[in-house]
């Protein structure tokens, strides 16, 4: 099926709750799109902590407590293994003003969670892993102020730059998390979506994907990751560069040629398949050793062999001492299954 090619706990959980009757009123009174954004989510949150842990109980995810949200979807596929899926499937998964709030807080709380030790970013039920931002959720942040409305221009860069951040933040809570991400993509995988793998630590993807660096196509340069991100996932800055100044589509297949993906499957089916597989095959595994590699990896990118090096032998003078070594080495003597302790 498949073809080869070369931290803090969320703050509380999320349930549904229309924004007739509670949204608008808020938002009416409050000018600032940041503060009515922050009083809805905090009034969403306060309302669903049980809604929350029931909704996850009744899903056999009790042990996991997994918070519930708007526009993600976590399931337990697997022991030690959770799936965050975008859950917009009406909106091909575009990401909302919610959206980036709740994926920094789906991430930390993975990031928590000791029972978790792969993670699965998918894009659940929807036709597309995603369409990337939800412009018209964005229409007052990206529309440029009226003539005369008087907006101080410093103020308003000030403004936007703590939105930028906090959208950057979102992803970063990705990259950050130390059990391994596999993102999983079908179909477009479109300009916010490619910030987001590139945070990701595999990267595979059924067939029919396609990628594209969409926002110089909107009249803008991305900021939440990809600049950053992708010339080293890939290796290639001439096809980074091309990839991003003309925003056209990437199917899979050269996008695995490039680096940018480890696989690609023949339909989502099979790399669904595969990526539980990968995923249940770095569970299976010490979370002390797998979790300890995605540090360090981490902490080595962008610097010295030296710096490195250094920072390893600190990590193992303590890490070497763990219990995982006998267990990972009776194992491996006697051929029968490690188990390991939560981290």
């Amino acid at each position: 099926d498949r073809v080869q090619a070369g931290s803090p706990r969320p703050r509380c959980c999320r349930a549904r709750v229309p924004e007739s009757g509670l949204a608008r009123p808020l938002l009416a009174a409050h000018s600032s799109p940041l503060a009515a954004e922050a009083m809805i989510a905090g009034s969403r949150r306060a309302l669903s902590q049980a809604a929350g842990h029931a909704a996850a109980a009744s899903r056999g995810l009790a042990s996991l407590a997994a918070p519930e949200f708007e526009t993600l979807r976590i399931t337990q596929a697997a022991p030690h293994v959770a799936e965050i899926a975008l859950n917009r499937p009406t909106k091909n998964n575009a990401m909302s003003k919610v959206f980036w709030t709740e994926i920094a807080e789906a991430f930390d709380w993975a990031a928590d969670m000791p029972e978790l030790r792969a993670i699965l970013l998918t894009g659940g039920d929807a036709r597309h892993f995603t369409s990337g931002i939800d412009l018209e959720d964005h229409v007052d942040l990206l529309a440029p102020p009226a003539e005369g409305a008087g907006e101080d221009t410093a103020r308003r860069a000030f403004e936007l730059r703590r939105v930028v951040k906090r959208y950057q933040e979102g992803f970063t809570a990705i990259e950050r998390c130390p059990k391994p991400v596999i993102a999983a993509v079908h179909g477009a995988c479109i300009g916010g979506g490619v910030d987001m793998i590139c945070a990701a630590d595999v990267r595979l993807a059924s067939s029919d994907a396609y990628f594209c660096v969409k926002e110089v196509a909107i009249g803008i340069a991305a900021d939440v990751g990809t600049l950053q991100r992708l010339p080293r996932v890939v290796g290639n800055d001439s096809w980074v560069r091309e990839a991003c100044f003309t925003a056209r589509n990437i199917p899979a297949h050269e996008a695995a040629t490039q680096g940018l993906l480890s696989r690609v499957y023949t339909d989502k089916k099979a790399m669904m398949a595969g990526a539980l597989e990968t995923a249940q095959a770095i569970a299976a595994h010490s979370p002390v050793a797998v979790q300890g590699t995605k540090v360090n990896l981490n902490f080595s990118r962008g610097r010295t062999v030296s710096d490195g090096l250094e920072f390893q032998s600190a990590w193992n003078a303590a890490m070497l001492q763990t219990q995982d070594m006998g267990e990972s080495m009776t194992a491996a003597m006697t051929g029968k299954p490690a188990r390991f302790s939560k981290l």
